[in-house]
């Protein structure tokens, strides 16, 4: 059995968010969490409001025990891109792309 949870559209790079979603990946729920809490990155905090609520779905939804979840699967995919112009000398604009990421968690029971 497997719970999911989605965040779309997040305003965080998808290459950086990657760097954060294989520091949690195959942990168990409670030690992904406490990792998340105490990393000094701007996806941490993304990616652990996703992760508390696809634990809250196993829960609720599907009657599955806390203490046996673990993160079975983590990734962020590329979202839309936002496209921002930056003038510069002499009439001359600089194009910036603000990227975003689509962020999906898969927490699993362990067989035990």
């Amino acid at each position: 059995m497997q719970a999911k949870a989605t965040a779309k559209y997040m305003r965080v790079s998808p290459r950086k968010m990657k760097f954060v979603c294989d520091m949690v990946r195959g942990k168990n729920v409670d030690e992904a969490l406490s990792i998340l809490r105490f990393t000094p990155r701007k996806g941490a905090d993304i990616l652990e409001k996703v992760v508390k609520s696809a634990v809250a779905n196993a829960e609720n939804n599907f009657d599955m025990d806390r203490d046996s979840l673990y993160v079975a699967e983590v990734y962020a995919n590329q979202g839309p891109t936002l496209k921002r112009w930056r003038p510069r000398a002499q009439g001359r604009a600089y194009k910036i792309l603000k990227r975003t990421s689509h962020i999906s968690v898969v927490v699993k029971e362990k067989e035990e």
